[in-house]
Order: structure tokens, then sequence, then C-alpha cells
């Protein structure tokens, strides 16, 4: 498990991401988020290097997976990513989404790194 606080719109924020990420997105939008985070990661590096906008389906996908996270880290937030929105003024994709993926990425290399270990212990 990872996490890491940041600020929105004056408010600390908590993400975390864990191997229960995976499972509480597909329990709460019905969607696979590895494949939400890969187009969300390409659309972002293109957002970048090309200036190309973000599509609204991006957008969408976004706030879904900042809403899980930060979820996950307090159930005391509020049940609707909608209710949890309009806690901010501004919610900035170029401000959370860096967050967003490096949490994503250390938690498979995080992962990654365990099954070795039980394969190693395993004796395989």
């Amino acid at each position: 498990m990872i996490s890491k606080t940041i600020e929105i719109d004056g408010k600390q924020v908590e993400l975390k991401a864990s191997a229960a990420i995976p499972r509480l997105y597909r329990i709460k939008f019905r969607r696979d988020i590895l494949q939400d985070v890969s187009k969300l990661k390409d659309s972002y590096v293109k957002n970048q290097t090309e200036g190309k906008q973000f599509e609204n389906i991006d957008l969408e996908m976004f706030e879904n997976v900042a809403y899980i996270m930060a979820k996950h880290a307090n159930p005391d937030i509020p049940g609707t990513i909608e209710e949890w929105l309009e806690e901010f003024n501004v919610f900035s994709i170029y401000q959370v989404m860096p967050v967003i993926l490096e949490l994503w990425c250390l938690n498979e290399e995080t992962q990654i790194e365990s099954k070795k270990k039980l394969k190693k212990v395993a004796g395989r």
C-alpha cells in the first residue's frame, strides 16, 4: 500500500494505491482500472508532448480514479464522486494526474517485487 497527500484547491487530500484498488474501482464504476489508467497515461503523455486535448471520457476516468484513490485513503469522504467533486472549486488534471500515475506505478512495482519474493521463498 502506497499513499501520498497532495493539496487540491487548498485542501489536503490523501490518495492511496493498493491491491484493493482494481476491485474497488470495478465495484464502484463497473470498469477495468488497468485499462483506464493505461488510456489516461497515454492521453496525458500526448497532452504533455503533443499538446493534444483530453477527451471527455479521459476527464471522467481521471475523476473516477482520483476519487477511488481518495476514498480508499479516507472512507469518510462523500459516498458519491459528485459530492466529493463539489468540495472543490478547482480540480486540475495537470496537478493530480502526475501523482496518480506515480502512485499507480509504485504500487505495481511493489506488487511485482512481492510476487518475485514469494516465488523465491517457494523455491521457484
